[in-house]
């Protein structure tokens, strides 16, 4: 059983114990959403430019890797 399984179980546990219908109400609400709000993301048009301006970057070879990033952040802070 993998630990996603194990706190879904220990939540159960501890749902049914639960015997306020109002305490229960406030829990499924907030579970639903919490459901709703992780299914879809909006992205404004400035994000969206931001995206496309990224994938012309990467297309026109206009990119450093994370280990070029790193040595140039450790050459960065030598200077300081």
């Amino acid at each position: 059983m993998n630990s996603v399984d194990i706190a879904r179980n220990r939540l159960i546990d501890k749902l049914l114990m639960i015997s306020s219908k109002s305490y229960l109400d406030a829990l499924y609400k907030i579970i639903e959403q919490g459901a709703i709000a992780s299914d879809k993301v909006e992205l404004g048009e400035s994000q969206i430019e931001m995206l496309r301006m990224s994938e012309e970057d990467y297309k026109a070879g206009r990119f450093i890797t994370h280990e070029q990033l790193e040595k140039e952040d450790i050459e960065w802070l030598g200077k300081l």
